[in-house]
């Protein structure tokens, strides 16, 4: 097998879509369209995607296309029946889904939670609906101090999300039952990942979600780009949750990284760096910090800052 590069590095800004999906109705996205909708709400500084081509792929306000763009440019759609972080990942290197991982816009019924109790020996959970990460412990973290019960959530993606504060569940002990609700968590239950989601603070007003986040992602089939390239006896350097998105297969470096700045800093470092082959890298503040939240003008500075 022959090459005709020395390095690829792909850069995901987590969220950043550029307009609707022709079934952005039936997942209850009609409307979307994150980079239209930061440009219009003011001039936003962006040169280098600009120089890229990303005003060339379609109109977009207070960006004129590049005449000369030095990059090749364009947009897609997912094929996979999914819309969700580990499907749209996963699709990025070569893997289709027929059948989208399940959801559960009503909370998870008492089969899974009732087993989630008895196996994790915790005193019962909080929550149990889709909600924001931010706002359910703000509105259940004092309930979760006194009580030491797991805040449990999910959102529209296939996500099975558990949020602790450190000093009432501890990090080891909140992976631990992580561990256990992805092994009860299988067949038609089989979500895309069981997120830890740990918080510190006082009170409700300045609880704070930590950087020690962990996902517990499903296994992907094996025939990926990751493993063919790490087979083939090339680098697969992987930044911030990418490695947990393919479950490390494939991965011959993962290179932690808990926000932008840290990601941007570890892209940097891995290009810096010798190597031949993958890196990949995942800006999680897009979605987490801005795109949950509707912040367009933190989502408009982070773009700049990129």
């Amino acid at each position: 097998m022959s090459f005709r590069f020395g390095r690829i590095c792909l850069v995901v800004l987590d969220s950043a879509g550029i307009g609707e999906m022709p079934d952005a109705a039936e997942w209850g996205d009609a409307g979307a369209d994150t980079l239209g909708h930061i440009l219009e709400s003011r001039q936003v500084n962006l040169p280098n995607l600009r120089s890229l081509g990303l005003g060339n792929i379609r109109p977009l306000p207070s960006m004129v296309a590049d005449d000369h763009p030095i990059g090749s440019y364009g947009k897609c759609t997912l094929k996979s029946n999914g819309k969700d972080t580990t499907t749209g990942h996963w699709e990025m290197a070569g893997i289709i889904l027929k059948k989208a991982f399940p959801t559960y816009p009503n909370g998870f019924p008492p089969s899974i939670i009732d087993k989630f109790v008895s196996e994790a020996h915790v005193p019962g959970v909080l929550g149990n609906v889709p909600a924001s990460g931010t706002e359910i412990i703000k509105e259940l973290g004092e309930e979760h101090v006194r009580t030491g019960k797991p805040i449990v959530y999910t959102s529209a993606d296939s996500v099975f999300q558990i949020a602790a504060h450190e000093e009432v569940i501890s990090v080891d002990r909140l992976y631990e039952i992580c561990e256990i609700a992805r092994r009860i968590l299988d067949g038609k239950d089989k979500v895309g990942r069981v997120i830890a989601r740990p918080f510190l603070g006082h009170k409700a007003e300045d609880f704070k979600r930590t950087e020690n986040r962990h996902d517990y992602a499903v296994p992907p089939p094996s025939n990926n780009l990751l493993p063919l390239l790490k087979d083939a006896g090339l680098d697969v350097i992987c930044i911030g949750k990418i490695a947990s998105i393919y479950d490390s297969l494939g991965v011959t470096k993962d290179l932690t990284a808990k926000n932008n700045e840290q990601t941007i800093d570890q892209t940097i470092n891995a290009l810096q760096a010798d190597s031949r082959g993958l890196i990949f890298s995942n800006l999680v503040d897009f979605d987490m910090l801005y795109g949950h939240r509707r912040d367009t003008e933190g989502y408009a500075r982070a773009l700049e800052h990129f």
